[in-house]
């Protein structure tokens, strides 16, 4: 078992202090329901560090030596989802009134070009979405570049969002359950089927490639792993199913995080005198999204609370210590962030919105962004290297 770090007792302390403080702001500004979305941020932000819980990384492992582990853990973390969304979306379940809709999504030119861009530039910029937000919050110097460009590309994605909607050829939005006819039942056993088959093949690849395990992470034992050690990819897999079913049940949607980006560029653009207001992309809820303190954007504060509940965590395990950053990680930090952005809107969402989300919403276009986002991720093991970033190795003892 790896030696724990002595736990950054000063540093937990300005977490919670700092969270407590974002927490009555947002009441204060907004209401309880932006106050309950900032805690279940801040849950989710917890259970993303504690397992170190990768998409990316899932992703490259799997293309790269065929460690199957992050994908199998994504597999339990969809029939959890699946199944508490066919219950919540068929029943129209809420604990505040609002009636959930899931995230379906057309299916075109757009949500392909968009998913290959984000798939080679989360491996990039070495995180995705929940990634970026929350080694941030870990203490990953890098990820402030990540997160800067990301940031930049959403917004020119939100720039040039009505061009792809409007100029490029797409299908409409395919609901496995409402556009089949199989209803939520069926398309529930259908998704099911295909996450069991995923599963299976899952296990050939390990019999047939025997990859390298990922590296343990260093944990204790007893209740004191809650808080100090590391958590097991399967657990956090069933915490963030609840946590996003959670989401769906009190705002109505389910779990996104790009969305803020843009948002976030946008009133900067905003205040440095451009008028956003004209783009396609802010028509309707994102337009008043721009009229308002973004402490009463329920994604901009649940992506505040990844930040702060990752922040909290590390300093419980005593792992937040920025490094410098290597020129080379600079330079691919900056693509991956611009690709991540622009990727993201186009593809109506990242790994969270789009391929989470998508596939518990029985989206097709959450599978079709899977497939899109793995052949990104293929590409860019060739293109890493250039950087000084290392892909796993199948001759590794861990990846």
């Amino acid at each position: 078992m790896t030696k724990l770090s002595p736990m950054q007792k000063k540093l937990v302390s300005i977490g919670i202090l700092l969270s407590l403080i974002l927490l009555i702001a947002i009441v204060h500004s907004a209401n309880w329901i932006q106050g309950s979305l900032f805690i279940i941020g801040l849950f989710l932000g917890a259970t993303l560090l504690y397992a170190r819980f990768g998409f990316t990384s899932a992703f490259r492992r799997l293309v790269s030596v065929g460690n199957v582990q992050g994908l199998q853990a994504h597999m339990l973390m969809f029939v959890v989802a699946t199944t508490l969304f066919a219950i919540i979306l068929s029943t129209g379940f809420s604990f505040t009134g609002i009636t959930p809709k899931g995230y379906v999504s057309p299916v075109g030119v757009s949500v392909i070009f968009g998913a290959f861009l984000f798939g080679i530039g989360m491996q990039l910029g070495n995180g995705c979405a929940s990634g970026t937000l929350y080694n941030l919050g870990g203490g990953s110097s890098s990820m402030i570049l990540t997160l800067t460009f990301f940031i930049i590309g959403s917004t020119l994605g939100a720039y040039h969002f009505t061009f792809w909607m409007e100029d490029t050829p797409s299908l409409p939005p395919i609901s496995l359950a409402e556009s089949t006819g199989l209803g939520y039942f069926g398309a529930w056993l259908l998704q099911l089927v295909v996450f069991a088959a995923i599963y299976w093949i899952t296990i050939i690849i390990t019999k047939k490639k025997n990859p390298p395990m990922m590296k343990p992470l260093p944990t204790t034992t007893g209740w004191k792993r809650v808080l100090r050690g590391s958590w097991p990819l399967f657990t956090a897999a069933i915490v963030l199913a609840v946590l996003n079913a959670l989401t769906l049940t009190v705002r109505g949607t389910p779990w996104g995080i790009t969305s803020a980006f843009a948002l976030w560029g946008a009133k900067t653009l905003m205040a440095a005198g451009v008028d956003v207001t004209s783009w396609g992309f802010f028509s309707g809820a994102n337009g008043e999204a721009l009229k308002k303190t973004v402490l009463a954007d329920s994604t901009s504060v649940m992506n505040f609370g990844i930040i702060l509940g990752a922040f909290i965590s590390a300093s419980f395990q005593g792992t937040f210590k920025p490094k410098k950053i290597k020129p080379g990680v600079a330079g691919a930090s900056i693509i991956g962030g611009l690709l991540m952005g622009y990727g993201s809107r186009l593809a109506f969402g990242c790994n969270i919105g789009a391929y989470f989300g998508g596939i518990a919403s029985f989206s097709l276009h959450g599978w079709v962004w899977m497939i899109m986002a793995m052949l990104g991720t293929f590409l860019a093991l060739y293109i890493r290297p250039l950087f000084g970033l290392k892909n796993p190795n199948s001759k590794d003892s861990f990846c």
